[in-house]
Parts: structure tokens; sequence; C-alpha cells
């Protein structure tokens, strides 16, 4: 079991994404925080330093997960960014940051493209976390 301190930021604005991660996470014994968009978790992150984040790209601007990854990594570079977006299914579009170029401007850890599977998104998780 995980230790419940370990603090996971969710960021999307689909309530049902969010609310389902939010409770497969709490199930998994993390402790977890949610906002509904960029706005509101620039508002938590004044109060708390997650251990993880897990942000959604596109909420209220089209680059918000971008900016709130930004962000994060600003206020502590240690906090890993999972970037998560449906825009690949939809678009067909393919975001990664595999160049140093990339790597030096999108601040995130790691992309998953939805509809994600959970032991996908928590196998990463404990990576991150370094918790095996």
């Amino acid at each position: 079991m995980v230790n419940s301190n370990t603090k996971i930021l969710i960021v999307d604005d689909d309530i049902d994404f969010l609310t389902q991660l939010e409770i497969n996470l709490k199930s998994e014994g993390y402790n977890v925080i949610t906002a509904e968009g960029q706005q509101a978790a620039e508002e938590i992150l004044k109060e708390i330093t997650p251990d993880l984040a897990i942000v959604d790209l596109m909420m209220e601007n089209m680059d918000g997960g971008f900016s709130l990854a930004y962000h994060i990594k600003k206020k502590d570079q240690s906090v890993p960014v999972i970037l998560v977006t449906a825009v690949a299914s939809e678009t067909g579009l393919e975001f990664d940051a595999a160049t140093d170029e990339e790597r030096s401007w999108v601040k995130a850890d790691v992309f998953l493209a939805k509809p994600i599977r959970f032991e996908q998104l928590l196998r990463e998780i404990k990576k991150l976390l370094k918790q095996g």
C-alpha cells in the first residue's frame, strides 16, 4: 500500500474523468486533490505542492495544460507531471516530448492519450514516484 501522505493533484475539466480517477487513486491509498481547471489548480498550488500532478492538456485555454505544467515545474522542478489528452484520438495529432528541444518547453514527464487504462496510469505514477 502507498503512503497516504503522497499528494496527487488531478486537473481536468472533464468531471467524469476527474471523479473516476480520484476514486481509483484514493482506493490505492493516495491523498488526492482535484481541480476542475487551470485557474482552480493555480489557486491550490498557492497552498500546497503535490508529489505528482496529472494535468489535462486542453481546459479553459487550448494550451492550459502546457501552461499549468510549466507553472508546477517553476514552483518545484522535482514534481513529476503527467499530461493527459484526448487530442490524439480526436484529431490524430500526436504529442510527445521526445527531443531535447521539445523537453525544453514542454514541462511534462509523461504524455498519456485518453482513454487511459488505470493500470497504465498507475504504473507511470509508481515509476515517477519511485514506488516500484
